[in-house]
């Protein structure tokens, strides 16, 4: 298996249908194939070996899925990089894998002496953008114009596909190393358990490519021989306009960018009944949200895939028929036909239904390591299962309940408080857009539940209001005991939001910033 082989079967069975929609610029499946030979032969010509890491610093975009192709074509390994990270953090991921091929777009073209300060190695820079090419870089027009058709190497099976870096949310990124047998393994569980993408169908992309969730769905829509369709931003006008203009079939929105999409003004006046699957995943999701969501969308079908980078991403499926069971729309699904999927204790051993524990994984999806750290992957992937690091739980049918991030638990008197259970309960608030809930020191409880709102629009709700609310859904005491009011979470280029930033920003007592009681 590569990810390589659905451009193959397309080109058989539909050359001339869409491959590519990038606003007014389309291409043709004939038409993606011949340039996707010919970026590969490009990449031969300023000295791409086979094994090297091509890196891809870029917004969504044609480009970006002929990137994906032809890097594999001409022997050599991914590296797509995190957009929103800082040119230091980019430049450790550059040095640490070793990445001295890179391609920019317009938005990060202006940060490559930056980057080049940061890691002298970077000798190649490949600009893939629409403006003019700036001095010292490789037009990427220019090099597809002057390459010419090669055979693909088909790279495959267990070669090494790409290196992933992890989100960086806490400490350095790891690079993940997944195999093109990892990737289409993952890919092949997705499409064996759901109606998620289709020959015919098209997909948007509006989650970044650089992250695993959407890197999948597009393997998978290859993979198939369906249309891509890209938006290079999120923007919920531009993603409801384009829905309705492209007749967008299939779409996967990370929590963060659904809510947003659903309660946007006008959602109204826009025609969605294209739309037939939508895929939710990457972080959890509040029963409001998908309530509300499910009904704005009432031609699709919801689903929702688990798992993470070191799976290739996919652990679990929640199917459409699920999302029709009251009981079910916390859980994270089932394990996926890629995947055997187990709760441990801090042992090693097997938990019974219902008991927290760690979700572990394992199958032909688990990632082959974390690039130059033997340590991290030994500890990472003991006696064959991938420990993931999240906690929950899973009944007697196989239903897996993610609870918490085991790093995000909170001990507050010496009772466990699972954030997600907090974050679910405040989201049933009307007032209350998002939420994301830290633990944070505290002299008398060790440690306090504290909440960051969002509140929604024209609206309006204090800190006890909320801290009562809760106490009717949940325990007292894993109602927040501190509340602060923000206008914005800090997300990743995900769209998870990243805690890291709220404990070092209410890690301390801010009365100024916070109502308590």
């Amino acid at each position: 298996m590569y990810l390589t082989q659905g451009l193959h079967r397309a080109m058989q069975q539909h050359p001339d249908r869409l491959a590519t929609v990038d606003g007014d610029r389309t291409f043709t499946y004939a038409r993606s194939a011949q340039r996707t030979a010919k970026l590969a032969s490009a990449l031969h010509s300023i000295g791409v070996k086979p094994g090297d890491r091509v890196g891809m610093l870029a917004l969504n975009s044609d480009r970006y899925h002929e990137y994906l192709l032809a890097v594999p074509w001409a022997d050599a390994v991914l590296n797509p990089i995190n957009i929103r990270w800082s040119p230091a953090e980019i430049g450790y991921a550059l040095r640490d894998s070793q990445t001295n091929v890179l391609f920019v777009d317009d938005a990060f073209s202006p940060t490559v002496p930056a980057l080049r300060a940061s890691y002298p190695g970077l000798h190649t820079v490949v600009h893939c953008g629409n403006s003019p090419t700036p001095e010292g870089m490789f037009s990427y027009e220019d090099l597809i114009s002057s390459g010419e058709v090669i055979d693909d190497v088909r790279r495959a099976g267990d070669q090494l596909a790409g290196v992933f870096y992890t989100g960086g949310t806490t400490g350095l990124p790891k690079g993940v190393m997944l195999s093109h047998a990892n990737l289409m393994t993952s890919v092949l569980g997705m499409l064996s358990v759901g109606s998620f993408l289709s020959s015919e169908g098209r997909l948007l992309h509006v989650a970044p490519l650089f992250h695993l969730a959407d890197l999948a769905a597009w393997a998978g829509q290859t993979a198939v021989g369906g249309t891509h369709v890209m938006l290079s931003t999120f923007d919920p006008t531009a993603i409801l306009q384009t829905i309705e203009r492209q007749l967008v079939t299939d779409a996967l929105l990370v929590p963060t960018m659904l809510q947003m999409v659903v309660d946007h003004p006008a959602v109204g006046e826009y025609d969605l009944a294209s739309l037939q699957n939508v895929m939710y995943g990457a972080s959890p999701i509040s029963e409001a949200v998908l309530s509300r969501a499910m009904k704005t969308m009432s031609s699709a079908r919801f689903m929702q895939g688990y798992g993470m980078t070191e799976l290739s991403p996919l652990a679990t499926f929640l199917r459409p028929e699920d999302h029709d069971r009251p009981d079910l729309l916390r859980s994270a699904g089932r394990a996926a036909p890629c995947a055997e999927v187990k709760v441990f204790d801090s042992n090693d051993r097997e938990l019974p239904p219902g008991h927290i524990g760690e979700i572990v994984a394992r199958g032909g999806n688990v990632m082959l390591g974390y690039w130059n750290k033997p340590d991290e992957t030994a500890s990472a992937l003991r006696n064959g299962w991938m420990h993931t690091g999240d906690a929950g739980y899973m009944n007697e049918r196989g239903y897996v309940f993610l609870v918490d991030r085991l790093k995000d638990m909170i001990i507050s008197g010496g009772e466990n408080v699972y954030s997600t259970e907090v974050e679910n309960a405040l989201c049933e608030h009307p007032a209350v857009a998002a939420c994301a809930v830290i633990g944070v020191p505290d002299e008398l409880w060790g440690e306090r539940v504290h909440a960051v709102v969002v509140l929604a629009e024209n609206s309006s709700a204090t800190a006890e209001a909320l801290r009562d609310f809760c106490k009717t859904r949940i325990a007292g005491y894993k109602a927040p005991r501190t509340v602060s009011f923000a206008d914005a979470l800090p997300l990743s280029g995900a769209g998870k939001v990243l805690k890291r930033e709220l404990r070092e920003r209410f890690g301390e007592d801010r009365p100024s910033k916070a109502d308590s009681y």
